[in-house]
């Protein structure tokens, strides 16, 4: 019976592996179709050099999604890096992917009497104050803890969310059950700082420990700097620094809020001489949401390169579906329209939006006496919109750019889409157009150099802080004032 039991549980793992052998393999032959067919930038970097070089990397990729079909993500993107191109990219699939009956977990509960747990501080054991609600971590034997939902968004109460296990020096390894992901158990990190008094999870989020003061907790959680952050952490902030310099940060271009905060602040801005735009850490977004920023920073009329769209059978379908299926973002659909009817004229080559003025004069209205000088400061992790927002704002007289290495170089290829893989589970980014500034001018792996370069350390979590990086370059403007 034993050997009937164990010849079941082979087969079944077998074909567990086989399955997944097979969805990683076909993600991957739509991943290397898609790039070859519809990726506008491969023709100018596959070439006869190089060609024997790329099909080995396939085939050594599809070696290893046979032997390890649970790590598809990072072969996927190993190839998409051949390309050094930071749009084109594959990502998970979090909102859209149906986890399978297979994959269903259920919720764990523990039953806790808060009166019980110790108050001392010495152990993760207590009540913990979090961004989302607050738990309690309760001791088990052997060094083990169990974390357990008092009131915290999206779980019941009693629920478990953490599993704890201590390896010493205030360090956990850590079991989580995340609601986002169906509750499904992931490894993480964890550990203990400022005395025991803040649990920071790795990569994620903090806790702080519950004292009889709500208000302590709050201002310690909100003001604590990771030692663990779950990202580059840069919030927009506007302030005068003194009666001549303005200071503003903007950490994207994905929404109005450049616009809203130059309008909110557009008379102290205006009354004085120097202004402060800090770009640090800015991904980029869309060009339309810098034009605000940009009519501050000019003085002449300079030349700007648009961008030609790859026409391809597989982009105009993807066009045509969106189209169809009402994915079009309002107001847009006859200009998407009549993008697919040029595409159609020129398969296999590049064509104009007809309704774009592609490459221009940019001649402004308005050169405005204030600010008189404008320091962008930048760093590497700038790329795409930020960066055209930067070739924009160098034609003028009034901008000196600050920093301490060159931005990202991510720019040359652009507009991109996510296109779902047939599992479901991915999407691969892939861009639809290529700037005319090719091939005299690219940006690509090289970015945008400083002008000035600060001789000071660099700090990438930024917070809504006042670095010394910023009173560096005030410090500059305001010299011979």
């Amino acid at each position: 019976m034993n050997r009937l039991i164990l010849s079941v549980i082979a087969i079944l793992l077998a074909k567990v592996i086989f399955a997944q052998n097979n969805d990683c393999l076909e993600d991957f032959n739509y991943l290397v179709n898609r790039i070859k067919n519809d990726y506008p930038g491969y023709s100018d970097k596959v070439n006869e050099e190089n060609y024997i070089e790329l099909k080995q990397l396939e085939e050594n990729l599809r070696i290893n999604i046979n032997q390890y079909p649970d790590s598809c993500r990072i072969y996927f993107n190993r190839y998409t890096s051949w390309f050094k191109d930071h749009h084109l990219r594959v990502s998970n699939n979090q909102q859209n992917y149906k986890f399978k009956e297979t994959e269903q977990f259920e919720k764990k509960y523990y039953d806790i009497d808060i009166n019980k747990l110790s108050k001392t501080s010495e152990t993760l054991e207590g009540i913990w104050v979090g961004f989302r609600g607050n738990f309690a971590i309760i001791g088990q034997d052997k060094g083990r803890f169990t974390g357990v939902a008092i009131d915290y968004i999206d779980y019941e109460k009693n629920q478990i969310l953490f599993d704890f296990i201590d390896v010493g020096n205030n360090e956990y390894e850590l079991i989580t059950f995340r609601d986002y992901n169906n509750y499904s158990p992931a490894k993480e990190k964890a550990s203990l700082h400022l005395n025991n008094s803040v649990l920071e999870i790795h990569g994620d989020t903090r806790y702080v420990r519950q004292s009889k003061d709500p208000a302590f907790d709050m201002a310690l959680l909100m003001s604590y700097f990771p030692k663990y952050p779950n990202g580059l952490n840069t919030y927009p902030v506007a302030t005068y620094l003194g009666d001549s310099t303005y200071y503003l940060r903007i950490p994207n271009f994905y929404s109005n809020l450049t616009d809203e905060l130059v309008t909110k602040h557009w008379e102290e801005i205006m009354s004085r001489p120097n202004l402060i735009i800090d770009i640090r850490n800015n991904g980029g977004g869309q060009d339309n949401y810098y034009q605000k920023l940009a009519e501050l920073c000019y003085t002449d009329p300079y030349e700007s390169k648009g961008v030609e769209w790859y026409s391809t059978e597989g982009i105009i379908a993807d066009w045509e579906d969106d189209i169809k299926n009402g994915r079009i973002k309002k107001g847009y659909e006859q200009n998407s329209k009549d993008l697919v009817n040029e595409m159609k004229k020129n398969i296999g080559g590049f064509v104009l939006n007809p309704n774009y003025v592609n490459d221009e004069i940019v001649e402004r209205d308005t050169i405005y006496l204030y600010p008189k000088k404008v320091g962008i400061i930048i760093n590497k992790n700038d790329a795409s919109s930020a960066e055209q927002f930067l070739l924009a704002a160098k034609h003028s007289s009034k901008v000196t750019l600050f920093g301490n290495e060159n931005t990202a170089g991510v720019l040359d290829y652009s507009n991109i889409t996510p296109k779902e893989l047939p599992s479901g589970k991915y999407y691969l980014w892939l861009p639809a157009t290529r700037s005319r500034r090719l091939p005299d001018y690219p940006i690509d792996n090289i970015g945008i150099a400083p002008d000035i370069i600060i001789p000071l350390m660099p700090q990438e979590q930024l917070f809504n802080r006042l670095d010394d990086w910023v009173y560096f370059v005030k410090n500059y403007l305001e010299y011979n004032e």
